[in-house]
């Protein structure tokens, strides 16, 4: 039960502090800190002024008594009362050793107890104690076995200490009220960045509206401003990404489902009871045709698919020999190239990557080499180490090569160009290259052959053998 009560004490008492704003928490933080430094200081200052009034007192009390011993008036003990002329405020009194003595004249008797008694027997050199409010120092009186006392009231020591406290406590408070107001003005200037923050991310999350926030300073909250900036771009450049993924991929569909929806309803009318029959050799080719348009189809969306993966691993663990992966690719390739030849030249070569995703790269490369050679052409395929940790992969046609202003573009995504309208294909192969190599830490280039055909190039980082 009680560590229950415990749990549901610490319960509350942090859902009662998760209800306070953060810029109350900093000033009441401010304030308790202001609050015990200055209870501190205070604390020390009192008992410092405290024991250096004691010890003024105590000195004073000790010089008179030494005056009045060495003066020699205490031989005459009638001469007694002249001692009171040391302070108006003192008690004195002079005691043997069983107690009984005189006091000066005009003063009250001084507290005697058992230490002036010993200090009068010798047993004691001297005896200073507090006694009633009242400070008393009893010290040898000459041989004779007498002690002389010495009491002063410690009242005005007390007032002065008491105004001391009523001035360290007020200076204390208002320290604190100050700190209090201080922090909470800091934190208020201190936490605008963080309020600029918190309303772009309710407009972002109400209306979608992606615009970077005005950065000032260069601090640690105007770097935390600029990196919510820079996740606001890269949202901003993947929202676009993923409109532009799509218009590209519906524009991209509607044409080989146009033509699938026309040849089947050609087909369908042509069933129709009374319907003319389609020739053989028509009804041959527009079967074809739809064969042919339900493989771009998938080819299509296969393709989508890939570049889609916003799942896909950006750093991965497994050994991958470069060589085999593009061996199993040419092995492919080279069953539906028909009479291009391919000549490989390659260098042993490993690196940590997704063989799948490398074979459908390299694979793109090829096909798309097949696509632009002539039926007897040769396409060049060569792995050859450029640094330490690099290898590069390129693929050379023999085809017509790329146009210049086509050359920056060949990697993006539907990028197609005129010449290749009316070929088959996505537009999407060679921005699976790109995504692959991009994944794996490399880069893509394309440029022209020492033939003159299209040149595509892939780095890849890694190590030999």
């Amino acid at each position: 039960m009680r560590e229950r009560s415990a749990e549901q004490g610490g319960a509350a008492w942090r859902g009662a502090t998760d209800q306070v704003s953060l810029r109350m928490r900093v000033a009441l933080l401010a304030a308790i800190m202001v609050g015990l430094a200055s209870a501190g200081v205070s604390a020390a200052a009192y008992f410092v002024v405290r024991g250096s009034l004691y010890s003024d007192l105590d000195d004073q009390l000790v010089v008179r008594a030494n005056t009045v011993v060495s003066s020699g008036i205490l031989n005459n003990q009638n001469a007694l009362p002249v001692a009171a002329l040391y302070g108006s405020d003192i008690r004195v009194g002079l005691i043997n050793s069983q107690g009984h003595g005189v006091a000066a004249l005009g003063s009250p008797p001084p507290p005697i107890g058992d230490a002036e008694r010993d200090v009068a027997g010798g047993e004691l050199a001297s005896s200073l104690r507090t006694v009633h409010d009242l400070r008393v120092l009893a010290v040898p009186a000459g041989p004779r076995g007498l002690a002389l006392i010495l009491a002063q009231p410690m009242d005005p020591m007390r007032h002065t200490l008491a105004g001391l406290g009523v001035v360290l406590a007020l200076v204390g408070g208002a320290g604190v009220v100050l700190a209090g107001l201080a922090g909470a003005a800091v934190a208020g200037a201190g936490l605008r960045p963080v309020q600029r923050l918190t309303a772009a991310t309710e407009r972002v999350a109400s209306t979608g509206d992606l615009r970077p926030i005005r950065v000032t300073g260069s601090d640690e909250l105007a770097r935390l401003t600029h990196s919510f900036n820079v996740m606001l771009g890269a949202v901003a450049a993947a929202q676009e990404q993923q409109r532009r993924l799509v218009a590209d991929a519906g524009h991209e569909l509607r044409t080989p489902l146009t033509s699938l929806r026309t040849n089947m309803e050609l087909l369908i009318a042509a069933s129709a009871p009374g319907a003319h029959l389609l020739p053989e050799s028509d009804r041959l080719e527009i079967f074809d045709d739809v064969r042919g348009q339900i493989e771009e189809l998938t080819t299509l969306v296969g393709d989508l698919v890939e570049l889609a993966r916003d799942d896909a691993p950006q750093a991965v663990h497994e050994s991958v020999e470069l060589v085999e992966v593009i061996e199993r690719s040419l092995q492919r390739v080279r069953r539906r190239a028909g009479e291009v030849t391919f000549e490989p030249q390659l260098v042993p070569w490993t690196l940590l990557g997704d063989a799948t995703a490398l074979e459908r790269a390299v694979l793109n490369l090829l096909d798309n080499a097949a696509k632009w050679s002539p039926p007897d052409g040769v396409v060049q395929v060569g792995l050859h180490q450029v640094g330490d940790n690099t290898v590069m992969l390129e693929v050379a046609d023999s085809g017509p090569g790329i146009a210049d202003a086509d050359l920056p573009r060949v990697f993006d995504r539907f990028y197609r160009a005129t010449e290749d309208r009316g070929r088959p294909g996505s537009g999407l192969g060679l921005a699976i290259v790109k995504q692959v190599a991009e994944r794996h830490g490399g880069t893509v280039r394309a440029g022209r052959s020492v033939a003159g055909g299209a040149l595509l190039a892939v780095t890849l980082p890694g190590s030999a053998g």
